[in-house]
């Protein structure tokens, strides 16, 4: 199934985010901009919906501009030397016209981050491997006198040049495959280690200024900068790869950070840039007697250069988002950036499983996952590729782009494009990333993922992906203002509103829970994810209880029950107590409820523990995916 390049969808107009008031304030408006499997919409802005006063009955993913996380520096992919080649086959119009698809904010998505190859990757349109400093075997160059970026001035830097003049807050990394062939033990560029030699890394470190510089004289400043792509993958098949235990990148990273502080301030060198977790082959070829270093990471941010590390990059193709806050949760004062993932079929999947497959595990485990778990950038890998997945030397044979040459001449957009699109078009360089409720999982429930942020001017970004088959209606609240909306099946929707004056309450951080019934799963009421979900495994009868504990007496006014995704498994009845030493209780509040949300407003009240008593019966369990206390 062919779709014309870059149809309907991507004319998006560069309209203001609020529309006309229509007797409530403009920013009570959202836009909604959808893109489904079956590609019958494409990032397609559909009719405005508004907030109304007051709640929904339905699921409701609540977004809390009180709670922050992480800064977001940007969304996009890596023009290869392969997606410069490929791009330079089209004519100077559709290339500059494909380019502005890819980086215009107003007339495209609004690519915002690269991550480019320090010479060259698997994705090369070269006969042979290269570096900037390559010599004849046997030969050194500790001088680095033969280094040089002639190789990418007729076709990677001039599209790296005009990307930042459609968009000038793009941020760009660099990563290198492999150092210099001579700095290495078996004088090749694929497989091998530095030689363990202080000269070798010093002369890396040089190296790689040198390449910071030389880019920065180009027109192309380096704003973060990683030392080797996965260190720990030690047999590339047939393409640059480097094992570079963490003692080594400890010694590069001792030797770069002083002269990258002198040589270029704003460049962040980043740790790992590696899978979430190691690869079973990975630890298979660890050298005999030696540690597979499952911990890399955490052994690297514990070494001695540290001080010069940013944070951590990770790529998709072991383990789950998750590793990334359980790395932020031990070092917290240091940042986590996603810098590569790359679409990929099976040899007999037709175009349409190929794009449906990508955009549904992409946007639950890349838009959402990787951001829900802390991570400041969402980077695939080749922004282009033409309809064989190539060029390429070595590597990935089945691998996918945001962008396809066709045969034909004619461009098309893969998956990739419109889940980078969904962010990049609304989600700007500074964003901050806010509070919202989210009931899925990435490794699928067949429930709504959100996230939300809040950009520089003060509007906000929702994405949400439903991830089950069939359509999901759900609200949308920001204190007591909501929304209602039906999502297709699979599908991703961004919706955009302006600053709104209502009153956002407070949460309250609880220290545990416990429950009258399946009482073993209690501590998921409190544990700010909504695809944990505690149930009473039996139907709801009166006396059934959950009890949550503040850690101290303190002074609330709210408590939310939310019931998420399960429909129908809301507490029937209610009652609200309240204790100071867990033993005598007060009823502050009682009442029914038909929501999935239900949200129990009090007079301002102080206690320790606040324990919600089920009044109903009915035949479905009670199920609570979160117990939520504000002041």
């Amino acid at each position: 199934m062919r779709t014309p390049a870059f149809g309907l969808a991507l004319a998006l107009a560069a309209a203001s985010l609020t529309g006309p008031a229509q007797a409530q304030p403009p920013s009570a408006q959202v836009r909604v901009w959808v893109t489904t499997p079956d590609r019958a919409e494409l990032l397609h802005e559909r009719s405005p919906v508004r907030f109304r006063d007051g709640a929904s009955d339905r699921t409701t993913i609540t977004v809390d501009p009180r709670t922050t996380y992480q800064t977001m520096d940007g969304f996009g992919a890596s023009i290869t030397d392969s997606s410069a080649a490929v791009l330079h086959r089209l004519s100077p119009a559709d290339r500059e016209q494909t380019l502005r698809k890819l980086f215009d904010p107003q007339q495209g998505i609004g690519v915002s981050f690269l991550r480019q190859p320090v010479g060259s990757s698997d994705f090369t349109a070269a006969t042979e491997h290269y570096t900037y400093d390559d010599v004849p075997a046997g030969q050194t160059d500790f001088g680095l006198r033969h280094f040089s970026i002639a190789r990418d001035e007729p076709q990677v830097l001039p599209l790296l040049r005009r990307a930042k003049q459609l968009n000038p807050q793009l941020k760009v990394m660099a990563t290198p495959w492999s150092p210099p062939a001579w700095m290495k033990t078996g004088d090749s560029l694929v497989g091998g280690r530095l030689k363990d030699d202080p000269k070798v890394y010093d002369a890396y470190a040089r190296y790689l200024v040198k390449f910071v510089e030389a880019y920065t004289r180009a027109g192309v400043p380096i704003d973060f900068l990683s030392i080797q792509n996965e260190p720990q993958n030690r047999k590339p098949s047939a393409y640059p790869g480097t094992d570079l235990p963490v003692r080594q990148a400890a010694a590069v990273i001792t030797a770069l950070g002083p002269l990258l502080r002198k040589a270029s301030p704003r460049t962040k060198i980043l740790g790992y840039d590696h899978n979430w977790t190691t690869h079973p082959g990975d630890v298979a070829s660890t050298p005999p007697g030696e540690d597979p270093e499952a911990d890399y990471p955490y052994k690297l941010l514990q070494s001695q250069a540290a001080k010069w590390i940013a944070g951590t990059a990770y790529h998709c193709y072991s383990g789950d988002p998750s590793k990334q806050t359980d790395l932020q949760k031990a070092f917290p004062s240091k940042g986590i950036w996603f810098t590569e993932c790359s679409g990929s079929h099976g040899p007999n999947d037709t175009p349409p499983q190929i794009f449906r497959g990508t955009l549904t595990w992409h946007a639950r485990t890349l838009m959402t996952g990787t951001t829900r778990n802390w991570a400041k950038s969402v980077v695939n890998w080749n922004i282009a590729l033409d309809s064989t997945g190539g060029p390429h030397l070595g590597g990935c044979d089945t691998c996918t782009g945001l962008v396809t040459l066709q045969p034909d001449g004619t461009v098309t957009t893969d998956a990739e494009y419109y889940t980078i699109g969904h962010l990049a078009k609304f989600v700007k360089p500074g964003a901050v990333r806010i509070g919202s409720t989210s009931y899925g999982t990435t490794g699928w429930n067949g429930q709504l993922m959100s996230a939300a942020f809040r950009n520089p001017d003060g509007t906000t970004a929702l994405v949400v992906h439903n991830e089950n088959d069939d359509p999901r209606t759900f609200a949308v609240a920001v204190g007591d203002r909501s929304f209602e909306y039906e999502l297709p099946g699979g599908a991703v929707a961004t919706y955009t509103w302006g600053r709104m004056p209502v009153d956002v309450p407070r949460e309250l951080t609880a220290t545990g829970a416990t429950a009258s019934v399946n009482g073993a799963g209690a501590g998921w009421l409190v544990d700010a994810d909504g695809s944990t979900v505690w149930q009473s495994k039996t139907a709801q009868a009166p006396g059934q209880w959950v009890q949550v504990d503040l850690g101290k007496g303190q002074v609330f006014r709210r408590v939310a029950l939310d019931s998420g995704g399960n429909v129908g498994d809301h507490a029937h009845g209610h009652e609200v107590a309240v204790s100071n030493d867990g033993a005598t209780w007060r009823t502050i509040a009682s009442g029914v409820s038909s929501s999935q949300l239900t949200t129990v407003d009090v007079q301002p009240t102080y206690a320790r523990y606040v324990r919600i008593t089920q009044t109903g019966t009915a035949g479905n369990w009670w199920s609570l995916a979160d117990v939520r206390i504000y002041r």
